[in-house]
């Protein structure tokens, strides 16, 4: 009998206590050794002795002993390995965020505000205004940037300076980006627990050569929650902008979201709301308003909470498709593009 064909017996036997995989799938085959007509297999447990190694070297006899040849004697030994000591993971400190003066949230209470639209474009603005900008999508169940700002395909650079790793932030319109998006395949979705994408989030932003910035606009993830909460306890950000529209249901989130900030142990100066899709304005009538989701709900809120109202963004035809070509709205004279400039001047004020 070969050892390949041993091999060959062995992903035969699965383990029930995990997920009915192979043996060697699962990494327990320690060793293979033929001498003669005696083949001997060393099972290893790392830890400490399987409560199922027993079965498991009874079933691994059986399965040489069906696929030998008559008369092969098959010996299983099982031994137990100390655990590897575990690599401790390198703490991830604000020690990138150094030369960066004002770090900006972007928040919302619930999905499909336009929120990414607003801090991408918001980014373009600041920069277009000879500012240095960076963006750190932080969104990292839905990671739009990579498509809003045509960099898909892109993978940022790793330099290691004094032992240190640091991912080097795409660079486009005079803008850093920085995205989950651009080490994950679009195609697959990421199914992350709260702790694991926090981790992932905080690397999108403290493991990120920015250098000299004058404003690093962080995407976060819509709602609230665990991730939203550790951002702001540990991302030094200066205030967060909250994106809204103007219809009930999503000015009810925009409450949750303030309160949040506003909670004692997070305590996050909320710089004012942003008020997107205040109104519909076609190409064919640039003068024209049309309010299909209801009239100033931002504006009312705003006032209710004691809160700027720090921009009012039309909803046009040429958002969608910047977003979707990987052209911003921002870069482009329009209406839609002087309500992100405008809205740049009202956070330039705010952070001044």
């Amino acid at each position: 009998m070969t050892v390949k064909e041993v091999i060959a017996a062995l992903q035969q036997v699965t383990h029930p206590a995990k997920g009915d995989k192979a043996i060697t799938e699962l990494g327990l085959v320690d060793g293979i050794n033929i001498e003669g007509d005696t083949v001997e297999v060393t099972l290893a447990f790392t830890g400490r002795k399987d409560p199922l190694a027993d079965y498991l070297a009874g079933a691994v006899r059986a399965a040489i002993q069906r696929s030998a040849p008559q008369g092969t004697k098959a010996v299983v030994k099982t031994v137990v390995k100390e655990e590897a000591p575990q690599k401790k993971q390198e703490e991830l400190t604000d020690e990138g965020l150094q030369f960066v003066k004002h770090i900006i949230g972007v928040a919302s209470g619930k999905g499909g505000v336009g929120k990414s639209t607003v801090a991408v474009n918001l980014a373009v603005a600041l920069a277009g205004k000879g500012f240095k900008v960076g963006l750190a999508d932080a969104d990292v169940y839905g990671p739009s940037v990579p498509v809003m700002t045509g960099t898909e395909g892109e993978t940022p650079l790793v330099e290691e300076i004094d032992g240190k790793q640091w991912f080097l932030p795409i660079e486009k319109f005079g803008v850093k980006w920085m995205s989950v998006g651009y080490f994950v395949d679009p195609a697959q979705a990421l199914i992350w627990r709260g702790p694991m994408a926090c981790n992932a989030l905080k690397q999108m932003i403290l493991q990120v050569k920015w250098e000299d910035l004058d404003y690093l606009i962080v995407d976060m993830p819509p709602g609230t929650g665990d991730i939203h909460i550790s951002l702001a306890r540990d991302i030094p950000m200066e205030g967060v902008i909250i994106v809204t529209t103007p219809q009930p249901v999503a000015l009810a989130d925009v409450l949750k979201g303030v309160t949040m900030f506003r909670t004692k142990g997070i305590e996050k100066r909320v710089l004012g709301l942003v008020e997107n899709m205040a109104w519909f304005t076609p190409a064919e009538l640039p003068q024209n308003k049309y309010f299909i989701f209801g009239k100033d709900g931002g504006v009312k809120m705003a006032a209710e909470l004691g809160l700027d109202l720090l921009g009012q963004i039309p909803l046009v035809q040429g958002i969608r498709e910047g977003g979707d070509d990987g052209q911003p709205s921002a870069l482009k004279d329009t209406p839609d593009g002087q309500a992100f400039r405008d809205l740049a001047d009202s956070i330039v004020r705010q952070s001044a």
